[in-house]
C-alpha cells in the first residue's frame, strides 16, 4: 500500500464494483479536522470512495491548511499564506496520488468537496490541475488571488457547484460569487446558489450538493 502523506479517514463503497470505484477527496475548514464533513459524505452515491483528508496544521483543537495573510486589511480581505498554501497544496496533490494508488480508485472520475479553506484550496488544485477532476464542491470558500489568473483551458465544461450563505461572516457571499463568476468566464460548468446560512452548511444546501454529485457520479 502506498505511503498517504496526510492523515485521512478512508470509507470504502457499500456497493461493489468489478473495477476501480470513483471517489471524493473532501477537505475542511480552518480548527476542524477529517471527521467534520464526513456527514456530508455519507449522503453521496454508496459506489464511492470517501477519502477525507486532514490539514498538516494544528489549530484550536483541529487543524489548518494555513495561516491567513491579513495585510490587505483584515479577514474579509485575508488571503492564504502563500508559502503554507502552497506546501498543503503540493501535499494533497501527492495524498491524492498515493490514495489512487493504496484504494484502487478511478483515477478519471474523482470528485473534491471543500469547505471555507478546504473550497479555497479545492478551487486552486481545480485551476491548477483541472484534467485530475471530474468535479468540484467549492462550499463557502473563494478564489485566492495566487490563482485568479490562471487561464487552464481544460476548465471547459467542468462541472463545479459553488454554494455560499447569506448570513455568512467568515466569507461574504460576494467572495464566493466572485469566484464562481470567475469560473464561468473560464467555461467552467458552474452552479450557484446563496443560501440562507451562516458559515455552515444548511439542509438545502446539502440536499442541492447531493444532487449535484448524483449527476456526476456513473452509475456501477
Amino acid at each position: 500500500m502506498a505511503d498517504i502523506p496526510l492523515e485521512h479517514v478512508h470509507v470504502e463503497p457499500t456497493v461493489s464494483s468489478d473495477g476501480p470505484a470513483p471517489a471524493v477527496f473532501v477537505l475542511h475548514g480552518r480548527g476542524a479536522d477529517e471527521e467534520d464533513l464526513l456527514p456530508i459524505a455519507q449522503q453521496l452515491p454508496d459506489t464511492m470512495h470517501v477519502v477525507s483528508l486532514r490539514a498538516p496544521d494544528r489549530l484550536m483543537g483541529g487543524y489548518t491548511w494555513y495561516e491567513l495573510d491579513m495585510s490587505a486589511g483584515g479577514l474579509h480581505q485575508s488571503q492564504p499564506h502563500a508559502e503554507e498554501f502552497r506546501r498543503s497544496l503540493d501535499l494533497i496533490s501527492e495524498s491524492i496520488d498515493a490514495a489512487v494508488e493504496a484504494f484502487d480508485l478511478d483515477a478519471e472520475n474523482l470528485g473534491l468537496i471543500g469547505f471555507s479553506q478546504g473550497s479555497i484550496t479545492s478551487l486552486a488544485l481545480l485551476l491548477e490541475n483541472p484534467d485530475r477532476f471530474a468535479w468540484v464542491v467549492a462550499l463557502h470558500g473563494y478564489l485566492a488571488e495566487s490563482h485568479a489568473d490562471l487561464e487552464p483551458p481544460e476548465l471547459t465544461g467542468k462541472p463545479v457547484f459553488v454554494g455560499a450563505g447569506s448570513a455568512d461572516q467568515i466569507i461574504p457571499a460576494q467572495r464566493t460569487e466572485a469566484a464562481a463568476e470567475r469560473l464561468r468566464e473560464l467555461g467552467a460548468e458552474v452552479s450557484f446558489s446563496v443560501y440562507d446560512v451562516g458559515h455552515g452548511v444548511g439542509r438545502d444546501e446539502l440536499r442541492d450538493l447531493v444532487e449535484f454529485v448524483e449527476r456526476q457520479v456513473p452509475e456501477q
